[in-house]
């Protein structure tokens, strides 16, 4: 095995092959570790040919300078491998790229080539001269997609005298050039919305600011007839740009413009403020706040404020800077009446719930429109600091559901939040059995998810009812019972009161569910219980036996028959009985189980007069076919033609 060193070595030893090559092979080879190093996402064996052949400054793309892959391969000196699933091009081994990047006098220049490789590729006839149609011939120009999407993160990089001039080109008719509909229809979230008829998609200043190039901003900004306020076709300034990606330099050069509109909104109604705040730009906040003309208190189209998205991020420093301005309502609700504080509550961040249950104006129990306040989603994510801080005043009611009457208490049951649970029940008026719209109480939420620690809490209290089913008829039995959480069962078990038969509003009882679902350890515990009845048929004629028979569970399959009582050749309402099920289901130790019974018919038909051995040729189960056809008495002449194997 091969150590850090020794891989070290190796490569050294290697790149001093690829360098004795010589000539174009040596070129080639540390073009490609370049490309595959500083790539900004992997790329594609074909887009790195068009890469290595492009002369830059060239007007032209010359076919006959694009290498094969082998040929790339061969002067890597195996370096460099195609991952053959997703056709790209790697590295041979994931420590390479920190190798490669520790000695950038390889490559020279690397981000600066990268952009110039990119915009000479861009300003070729071949692709000047594609269609911007909805559906271009790309065939030709793999380069196109990265190119495209890259040139200018690699220009803010390392930005080039000859880099800037090809950018100028490229901007010089951007807005029918197929690199622009290219970028758009990448970009995730927004694209879908981009309306490509429009006369104006996007202008080079635009661009160069969402890139955040500030020397090319700088040049465009004084060319004669620059509309630095111009919306592009998501409705985006170049300040917008800039401010949303986080390009502080870009920002304060826009702000030095005397005509410069800081406050006019971008898509879906989002300022320069809005995108720094949701950044948690605090040097790019300040320069926008320093401006009069911007309201640091404008909601977007949802009504969302700049100091709604900063407590939503929880960007402490942002919402300090907002919360010192007069005209900041630190209560201000959108459009789904989500308040900062409920937003950082839901998100646990302690620092911005502490700055915000500071001001008067802050409600802390202020609730959206679903009903649910800070305490309900703290609570439900289990922010321990923030449901201990929200507790601590009056104003907080502990117990107020949301619109579907689910409690903080059934919020922190459900997901098994100990801690959570553990303050709410210390509070004065906090109901511990108070059920939500479906009549789920905080224990039926735990038994459901097994979380014995809330479970035994719970059990604790004397107003708990440990019995109490919600609509469906459904006890925190039952539904601990159909989950398999074994601990829960038989904490509940042990309670006085709990009819471990309790039957749900469809006769399901919890050893139906259990046998159901092929929870042995459940199955067991319920079947020690005296009085249960190992054979009690749901409303649909369905026993345990049945059900367990179906799912083809042998275990309890194998308990249940064990049980007196239990009548293994018992139908359900469609006249189906467990062999019935097992041979349906081609559960062939289920059914050699049963047809050990000598109550089971093993001819016994269905309301439809389908045996077992028909239900089980028509599925294909020859093992189960075979069983039944060694029955006596076993009649095969109904069965489909070619479906009986030789016997």
């Amino acid at each position: 095995m091969i150590d850090g060193l020794g891989l070290e070595s190796v490569y050294g030893e290697t790149l001093g092959r690829i360098k004795g090559q010589g000539g174009a092979k040596a070129e080639l080879g540390i073009a490609a570790l370049m490309w595959i190093s500083y790539s900004e996402r992997p790329l594609k064996a074909d887009e790195l040919c068009h890469a290595l052949a492009v002369e830059i400054g060239s007007p032209n793309l010359n076919t006959d300078n694009v290498p094969s892959i082998g040929i790339v391969l061969t002067c890597c000196q195996g370096l460099v491998a195609v991952d053959k699933e997703a056709s790209t091009v790697r590295l041979i081994h994931f420590t390479l790229q920190g190798y490669l990047r520790a000695r950038p006098e390889l490559f020279g220049t690397v981000h600066s080539t990268m952009a110039e490789t990119c915009l000479s590729y861009l300003n070729s006839q071949q692709v000047r001269a594609l269609s911007t149609s909805p559906a271009p011939d790309l065939q030709g120009t793999p380069f196109l997609e990265y190119s495209s999407l890259y040139w200018g993160v690699h220009a803010k990089e390392d930005l080039s005298d000859c880099a800037k001039l090809l950018a100028s080109k490229l901007f010089d008719d951007y807005d029918s050039h197929i690199s622009i509909r290219t970028f758009l229809k990448a970009q995730e979230g927004w694209s879908y919305g981009i309306d490509f008829d429009k006369p104006h998609l996007m202008s080079g200043l635009h661009c160069a600011s969402l890139f955040g190039i500030a020397e090319i901003v700088s040049g465009l900004i004084e060319v004669e007839g620059c509309d630095i306020n111009q919306r592009d076709c998501v409705d985006h300034t170049p300040l917008v740009w800039a401010a949303f990606r986080g390009h502080e330099r870009v920002v304060e050069i826009l702000l030095k413009r005397g005509d410069v509109d800081p406050d006019k909104p971008g898509e879906l109604g989002q300022t320069p403020l809005w995108g720094a705040a949701w950044n948690g730009d605090e040097r790019m906040m300040k320069m926008l706040l320093e401006r009069d003309e911007v309201n640091p208190d404008k909601a977007d189209n949802n009504g969302r404020t700049p100091l709604w998205c900063a407590s939503l991020k929880g960007h402490e420093g942002v919402v300090k800077m907002l919360l010192e301005r007069d005209e900041v309502n630190p209560d201000k609700p959108d459009s789904g009446g989500e308040t900062p504080l409920l937003d950082a509550a839901l998100n646990g961040h302690a620092g911005v719930v502490k700055m915000l249950l500071e001001r008067d104006e802050v409600n802390p129990d202020q609730a959206d429109n679903e009903g649910r306040t800070p305490l309900w989603f703290a609570s439900l994510q289990g922010r321990e600091g923030v449901v201990k801080m929200l507790l601590e005043r009056d104003e907080v009611n502990p117990d107020k559901p949301g619109n579907e009457g689910r409690t903080p208490l059934s919020c922190a049951s459900l997901i098994g939040h100990e801690g959570v649970v553990k303050m709410l029940l210390k509070q004065d008026g906090v109901n511990p059995d108070q059920a939500d719209n479906e009549g789920r109480t905080p224990l039926w939420c735990a038994s459901l998810k097994g979380h014995e620690g809330v479970v035994k809490m719970l059990l604790e209290r004397d107003e708990v009812n440990p019995e109490q089913p919600d609509n469906d008829g459904e006890t925190p039995l039952l539904e601990a019972a159909a989950n398999g959480h074994q601990g829960v069962v038989k904490m509940l078990l042990e309670r006085d009161g709990v009819n471990p038969d309790h039957a749900d509003n469809g006769g399901r009882t919890p050893l139906c569910c259990a046998s159901c679902s092929g929870h042995e350890g459940v199955v067991k515990m319920l079947l020690e219980r005296d009085g249960v009845k190992p054979d009690l048929a749901d409303n649909k004629g369905q026993t345990p036996l049945c059900c367990a028979s179906g799912g083809g569970h042998e275990g309890v399959v194998k308990m249940l028959l064990e049980r007196d009582g239990v009548n293994p050749n018992l139908a359900d309402n469609n006249g189906r009985t467990p062999l019935w099920c097992a041979s349906c289901g081609g559960h062939e130790g289920v059914v050699k189980m049963l047809l050990e019974r000598h109550e089971v018919n093993p001819e016994q038909p269905d309301n439809d007069g389908e045996t077992p051995l028909l239900e089980a040729a028509a599925n294909g189960h020859q093992g189960v076919v075979k069983m039944l056809l060694e029955r006596d008495g076993v009649n095969p002449v109904k069965i489909p033609e070619g479906s009986i194997p030789d016997r």
